[in-house]
């Protein structure tokens, strides 16, 4: 077996009168020990795949005592187990992506085959915020596998991904079969008439607008939402807003027909975003198309009302089914408004939804949502990412 340890951070011992500083700024150690000792030497930060290098190209070079204590060296066409374990600081992230370019290190660079490869926290030296990783060379006939492989009731030791012979790919390279939903249809002899002048051209270039202010104001909704949710909201919103102007620049948006274009603006934003506000602009889009849809039924044509008709059902759904109103300090505080203001022009609305998003910033409470659980001094000031990023898109629209 070789080993190896690295470590941004060296471990400062309980009931210790200093911390341990002996690596600062942006170096790294390796072949630290365990227990803090020093290491072989210090380094500047190292990316993933050349700190693997690094490791083990020193576990090859130090070498290992083979059966007859004669020292040998990691060879082409060698099965072995890897062992990668987290010194006390590192995340589940950072093993994994360790765990990957050790692994590719090992079988693309060095011609050997990872046959079992654990991670976890195996053994920790409480706060050092490093891995390490420990090489061992299988046996031809199988003993040391099955050993391996054996049962253990100790808490820390996990399973192992296991690469039999008779398989090409790793087993956790395997992706699981994701469940699609099912498309949205329509029926096709439904035909829709629509009474709004250029409505295929405004429309595309109002859906446009909007998913380009979602996709510039990324940063600064993930800022707000690092304050007082969960970090992820510009990530998620702009994630939504490419893919649906993608499917706008591939032209599989049914532009001519506004309920079915609604339902494939639901089945976007379904396929790209995650997270509550996925969830609630599905469900409000699924809404609008049923509205027109219904409205068509006596053979109307659909103008402006009938699309501020189904805007409203919309918001009236997201409120019904998310269970958040006006001063929750959710999305709802820019879209109730806004809604509210339907009958008085675009322009009207676009000012009632950046309003009341504006208006968040100052309560106290939040009722619904990441916020609920925060203090009002951490509210104070900072407005909801999720009606903030409901005002940027009326803002996009209303700029065309």
């Amino acid at each position: 077996i070789g080993s190896l340890g690295v470590a941004l951070d060296a471990v400062t011992l309980p009931g210790a009168s200093a911390l341990n500083t002996r690596l600062e700024g942006n170096m790294i150690e390796i072949g630290l020990g365990i227990h803090g000792e020093a290491g072989i030497r210090q380094s500047p930060m190292m990316s993933a795949d050349e700190l693997a290098k690094e490791m083990l190209d020193t576990i090859h070079e130090f070498g290992f005592k083979g059966e007859k204590e004669e020292l040998c060296k990691l060879k082409s066409g060698d099965e072995l187990a890897i062992l990668v374990n987290n010194l006390g600081g590192a995340s589940n992230f950072e093993l994994s992506i360790l765990s990957r370019s050790l692994m590719v290190y090992l079988e693309n660079e060095m011609k050997c085959t990872v046959k079992r490869a654990y991670v976890g926290s195996f053994m920790t030296s409480f706060n050092m915020h490093g891995a390490s990783v420990s090489v061992l060379c299988l046996d031809g006939d199988g003993k040391l596998g099955s050993l391996l492989d054996a049962d253990a009731n100790a808490p820390a030791w996990t399973k192992a991904d296991v690469l039999v012979s008779s398989e090409t790919t790793r087993p956790s390279m395997v992706p699981f079969p994701e469940v699609q939903a099912p498309q949205s249809t329509s029926s096709p002899d439904t035909l829709e008439t629509v009474a709004i002048s250029n409505f295929e051209s405004r429309v595309s270039s109002a859906i446009s607008a909007a998913c380009s202010s979602l996709i510039e104001n990324e940063q600064q909704l993930t800022e707000w939402d690092t304050i007082v949710g969960d970090g992820d909201c510009g990530i998620t919103m702009a994630r939504g807003a490419k893919e649906v102007k993608k499917r706008l620049e591939d032209g599989t948006l049914p532009l001519a027909s506004p309920s079915k274009l609604f339902l494939s603006l639901a089945d976007a934003v379904s396929a790209s975003m995650g997270g509550t506000s996925g969830i609630l602009f599905e469900l409000m889009f699924r809404r609008c198309a049923s509205s027109l849809s219904d409205f068509q039924k006596g053979g109307k044509a659909v103008d402006e009302n009938a699309m501020s008709e189904a805007f409203v059902d919309g918001v009236k759904a997201v409120s019904f089914y998310g269970g958040a109103k006006v001063g929750y300090r959710t999305m709802m505080d820019a879209l109730v408004p806004a809604a509210d203001a339907v009958g008085d022009g675009l322009e009207a609305v676009t000012k009632a939804a950046a309003d009341g998003a504006d208006s968040t910033a100052v309560m106290k409470t939040a009722n619904a949502g990441r916020s609920n659980y925060l203090s009002e001094e951490q509210l104070e000031g900072t407005p909801d990412p999720g009606a903030k990023a409901v005002a940027m898109i009326m803002s996009g629209i209303s700029s065309i």
